[in-house]
């Protein structure tokens, strides 16, 4: 899925971003929902993935997965049931 990036976001990934790896997680909120959209992005649309291998996903871009995981569920990036994680063909917009 292409994800349409404002020039603003640009600049908040190009700040948090090297490469594939987050550098740095924001503090502010608007800017962390940049870095956990780039992220949901990284995932397959309606693949279903178990917590581990969505865990393994998380850490090839930052080392605190279950932080990540948490905000990426929190504000709609990502759906979760017992077993698994996936995400929606949807465009990636936060849950206010």
């Amino acid at each position: 899925m292409d994800v349409q990036w404002t020039d603003w976001e640009r600049r908040v990934l190009n700040i948090f971003m090297e490469g594939e790896k987050i550098r740095q997680l924001p503090a502010k909120q608007k800017k962390r929902k940049v870095i956990l959209k780039w992220l949901a992005a990284q995932i397959p649309p309606e693949i279903r993935i178990s917590h581990a291998e969505f865990n393994r996903l998380i850490q090839r871009h930052h080392p605190d997965s279950a932080t990540l995981r948490r905000e990426m569920f929190e504000f709609g990036y990502v759906h979760r049931d017992r077993d698994h994680y996936w995400r929606d063909v949807t465009p990636l917009e936060p849950r206010v």
